[in-house]
C-alpha cells in the first residue's frame, strides 16, 4: 500500500468517528503545520479565521504544553474566550484533541461531534491514527543533489527545456528528477513540491 493510499484511508475513518469534522494541523514547525487538512464546515472556519481564534484557543495552548488526549469538555481545561460556546453554535457540541510529536515538530489534531461524547474506544482509535499520519507525513531530511538542482530551477523560473539544458540533461530525465521529489515530498504538484521544499529549508 502506497503512503498516499495509507492517508486516504485513515482520513476516511477519521470521518467517520468524527462527523461534525476535524482539523489536522501536522508537523507544526516555526508556528505554523507543514501540513493542514480539515473538514470543519466552512462556516465555522471562516467564523474561526475572522476572529483570529487561533490566538485564543484552547487547545492550541494544550497541544503545545503536552501531548496525548483531551476532552473539550475537561475541567481542567481553561477556556476564557469562550471558544467552546462559539464552536457549539456550529454544530461542534463535543470535542476531542489529540497531539503527539516533539515540540520542534509538533502535531496538533481537533475532532468533533454534535451529538455524543467521543467514547473511549473512539478516542483510542482515532488516536492511533494520529500517530499513524504524523510518522506518515513525515519530512523528508534531505532531497537528492539533482532532486534539488531540477526543483531549484523550476522555482527560479525555469521552463522544463530551459533548466533540462542548464543541468545537461535531457528534458525526460529532468521530469524524472522532479517526479521523484514530488513523491519524496509527497506533493501533487510540481508547485506544491517546491513549496514543501522550502518550507522544509531543503532548497
Amino acid at each position: 500500500m502506497s503512503v498516499k493510499t495509507g492517508i486516504d484511508l485513515d482520513l476516511h475513518q477519521l470521518s467517520l468517528l468524527a462527523p461534525a469534522g476535524y482539523f489536522l494541523g501536522l508537523h507544526i514547525r516555526f508556528t505554523s503545520p507543514l501540513m493542514t487538512l480539515q473538514t470543519y464546515d466552512q462556516a465555522w472556519i471562516d467564523h474561526y479565521t475572522e476572529n483570529g481564534f487561533v490566538l485564543r484557543d484552547p487547545m492550541t495552548a494544550w497541544g503545545f504544553s503536552t501531548t496525548g488526549s483531551i476532552r473539550w469538555s475537561d475541567e481542567k481545561l481553561l477556556d476564557p474566550f469562550g471558544l467552546f460556546k462559539e464552536a457549539a453554535k456550529y454544530g461542534l457540541n463535543f470535542g476531542l484533541t489529540v497531539a503527539c510529536g516533539p515540540i520542534k515538530s509538533r502535531t496538533i489534531t481537533s475532532f468533533a461531534r454534535h451529538d455524543r461524547e467521543f467514547r473511549e474506544d473512539e478516542i483510542t482509535a482515532i488516536s492511533s491514527i494520529v500517530h499513524r499520519l504524523h510518522d506518515m507525513t513525515e519530512p523528508p531530511d534531505e532531497l537528492t543533489q539533482a532532486q534539488v538542482e531540477a526543483l531549484r530551477c523550476i522555482a527560479g523560473g525555469d521552463r522544463h527545456a530551459a533548466a533540462a539544458e542548464k543541468l545537461g540533461i535531457s528534458e525526460s530525465a529532468l521530469k524524472a528528477r522532479i517526479s521523484s521529489a514530488r513523491v519524496r515530498l509527497m506533493a501533487r504538484t510540481t508547485a506544491e513540491a517546491i513549496q514543501r521544499a522550502k518550507d522544509y529549508r531543503l532548497i
